[in-house]
């Protein structure tokens, strides 16, 4: 399990330096799945049915009001794309990354 999934983001307004490719590529790695594509991660979960699917969601929107960070998820029947930036600065911060790993951690993923 990633040790990212027990930290807390921190606030972010901007004024910070996003990420190397290189720090966040050896933050990736700690995560199951999930995709660099320039600024952005991203990765897609599957689910049984709608049902689990919205339950994701909604258990995903908890975990990103008490982290303060939010996604943009793409919800399909069986799916939900999940994709994280830091928008302040302009690409990827620490808290892309633990957010991830806390979504993983809800179903049980690294």
């Amino acid at each position: 399990m990633s040790y990212l999934r027990n930290e807390r983001c921190a606030p972010c307004e901007g004024g910070v330096d996003p990420l190397s490719p290189e720090q966040a590529d050896a933050l990736l790695a700690e995560l199951d799945g999930w995709e660099r594509v320039g600024n952005e991660i991203s990765k897609t979960f599957g689910f049984r049915n709608y049902y689990e699917a919205m339950a994701f969601v909604n258990a995903s929107a908890y975990v990103s009001h008490r982290e303060d960070h939010h996604p943009d998820l793409l919800v399909g029947y069986k799916t939900c794309k999940v994709t994280y930036a830091t928008h302040a600065i302009g690409g990827l911060s620490n808290n892309d990354f633990i957010c991830a790993a806390k979504l993983d951690a809800l179903i049980g993923a690294k």
